[in-house]
């Protein structure tokens, strides 16, 4: 491929990401998209918030593994009903089908930002780097901006 044109794809690219990274929208790396990024805030001394999110890949890929600046850890988990108790475990990959958006949400699969840096407060922005693995094998990193809300941006009231 020729050096400029790949420059010139890689600079708009960069630029679409960070301009809808600032507004919070969605942010594209290759052929995944994640959008719909928030982060529920903490009151202080709470050492963990959650983050959720939808995330798509247009050929198919896995979420391997997420990382923020705000936190020492980032873990991806799962709920489900065990009995009446809701039970909560790790997930160490997360496919992502192609075409279909996976979302991540309350009382299913989400984020948990562990061992926290600062209390969260609404309006502050969070950086979640994604680890994705394309269906060759490559892994690429997706950076998406979350805005910290106290309740999911439906449960917001004009």
């Amino acid at each position: 491929m020729n050096r400029n044109l790949a420059a010139c794809r890689c600079a708009r690219a960069t630029l679409a990401a960070a301009m809808l990274a600032g507004a919070g929208l969605a942010v594209a790396a290759d052929d995944v998209v994640v959008s719909g990024a928030w982060v529920r805030a903490t009151v202080p001394g709470q050492p963990v918030a959650a983050a959720y999110l939808n995330i798509t890949s247009a050929h198919g890929a896995a979420l391997a593994g997420v990382r923020s600046d705000v936190a020492d850890t980032v873990q991806m988990h799962t709920m489900r009903d065990d009995g009446g108790v809701m039970r909560m475990r790790e997930l160490e990959r997360l496919e992502l089908p192609a075409g279909q958006t996976v979302r991540l949400a309350r009382s299913g699969t989400h984020l948990m930002l562990l061992q926290l840096k600062k209390p969260l407060r609404p309006g502050d922005m969070v950086a979640l780097d994604f680890s994705v693995v394309d269906r060759a094998g490559a892994l690429h990193v997706v950076r998406a901006m979350a805005p910290v809300r106290t309740a999911a941006p439906q449960e917001i009231k004009p």
